[in-house]
Order: C-alpha cells, then structure tokens, then sequence
C-alpha cells in the first residue's frame, strides 16, 4: 500500500468514527422525542455501572463523551491529513480513552455490530500510536 493511502486509510478512519459519534448523539436525541418508535438495537442511554444514574443525567453524560470523542477525532484527522503536526497523536489517543471509557460505561445501549467496531478503532489508534509508536509517512 502506497504511502498515500496509508494516510488516506487513517485520515477516514479517525474522521468517520469521530462523525460516528455524532451519530450515537442523533440516536440518543430520536430515542429522547420519540420514547414510543422503533429504533431496533438501540436503547437510549442506560450505565451497566452507575445503573442508579437517572435517565436524563445518563444521556447527558453519554453526549458529554460522545461530544468530546467526536470534537477529538475530527480535530485529530484534520491536523493528521493537513498540518504535518504530531500534535494530532495525542489528540487521538485521548479521544479513544475517552471513546472506549463511554462505550464501556454504556455498554448494551447501542447494536453489537457498532459497539465491537468503535471499540475496535479506538484500540488500532492505541495501539498504534502508544505502543507501537507508529508514525505516518510523510504527506
């Protein structure tokens, strides 16, 4: 694979799961105006851990990492792809810590499929960047 699309492959990564979380906020603000419709696999927001949080302080703490997770991989890929900066790697790695600690708290509220594959990317950008100590080709 060509250095370019090494960096493409990442840049869409950490962009897609950064706007993926914008989608678990629009899943959690249908789930809140329309209590009564179908929404499949997902639940609105319900902590396995802090099972005793109320519902509208779990969606807002939900939001808060999803907020966060998403502002976070956006501003990673972007800095990534278009500055040349390392500053983007910690930016991403915290995102995941944060990205993973959400889902982990929220566990079950979201389909299986979407729950495994955030997780995922969340431990690639880990990985990657804390223990392999991967750099990007240069752009």
């Amino acid at each position: 694979m060509s250095d370019q699309w090494v960096r493409l492959v990442w840049f869409g990564m950490l962009l897609l799961h950064g706007v993926g979380h914008g989608g678990a906020m629009g899943a959690l603000a249908w789930i809140a105006a329309r209590p009564n419709a179908n929404t499949g696999s997902w639940t609105a927001a319900k902590s396995w851990l802090l099972s005793s949080m109320e519902p509208r302080t779990a969606v807002l703490v939900a939001n808060a990492f999803w907020l966060v997770s998403l502002i976070g991989f956006v501003l990673a890929a972007g800095m990534f792809y278009f500055t040349g900066s390392d500053v983007w790697q910690p930016i991403a790695i915290a995102s995941a810590v944060v990205s993973a600690a959400g889902i982990v708290l929220f566990f079950g509220n979201w389909p299986l499929f979407n729950t495994i594959a955030a997780l995922a990317v969340n431990v690639v950008v880990v990985v990657a960047l804390v223990f392999l100590r991967w750099t990007p080709p240069a752009g």
